[in-house]
């Protein structure tokens, strides 16, 4: 059995296991060869993961460790702890998987957000809240909140109702489409104002040279329960 680590060097007393960072993933050899692939991050990593694999065709099973902010493929799939699914592993006990859609948007992909909303100013100021006792907890992002809450509640409407705006959100996949968020995905194309654009994808900020953006369901991944 052979399994990847990315992101975090894991062992087990049983399992042989290979650790990488994410950016080695591009590089390394025969990875189609892996039985499991470990993702240690959060929403941002797993999509980065699922970007630099897409174009080769093999069906990874992905076993998730949530180490990120949100991390909310994680909390929807409700995933075991790590240590779990490694002793499950040793122990030969097969594992039950569930298909993520995730969405192709030109070169980029994401697996449950995107936009140039509100999400993207917030991303833009928790970021820069990143650092000393804010750095790795949740503060950073309900201060962004706070601080953004009046400009969020005046300009909102009007996002609502522009079409260079959009804002995908698939958790609630209840609403279809209110104007211009969207719930479900379906095939689309949306026209910026600009040529070169700040995006926001499950929490990674992407920059989009092009006015036109080409959004579509593109697959999906195996993620370990």
């Amino acid at each position: 059995m052979r399994i990847l680590s990315i992101g975090k060097t894991l062992q087990h007393k049983t399992l042989h296991i290979t650790s990488i960072k994410l950016s080695a993933l591009a590089k390394h050899p025969k990875i189609e060869g892996y039985d499991y692939i470990i993702i240690s991050g959060g929403d941002g990593s797993i999509r980065r993961v699922v970007k630099t694999l897409k174009s080769i065709p093999h069906s990874f099973k992905f076993i998730l460790n949530p180490i990120g902010s949100f991390n909310v493929v994680a909390k929807l799939h409700k995933v075991p702890k790590i240590e779990a699914v490694l002793n499950r592993l040793a122990n030969k006990e097969t594992l039950q998987t569930q298909k993520h859609s995730y969405y192709s948007l030109n070169n980029e992909v994401f697996l449950f957000s995107a936009g140039n909303m509100g999400d993207l100013q917030h991303i833009f100021l928790a970021e820069s809240l990143r650092f000393g006792l804010l750095k790795n907890n949740m503060s950073k992002y309900i201060l962004s909140i706070l601080f953004l809450l009046p400009a969020h509640l005046i300009m909102t409407p009007f996002m609502l109702l522009s079409s260079n705006r959009f804002f995908i959100f698939t958790p609630l996949s209840f609403i279809k489409k209110f104007g211009s968020f969207y719930g479900e995905v379906k095939e689309m194309t949306i026209t910026l104002e600009n040529t070169y654009n700040h995006i926001e994808l499950d929490g990674d900020i992407v920059t989009i040279e092009d006015n036109l953006l080409h959004i579509k369901p593109a697959g999906y991944i195996q993620i370990i329960q």
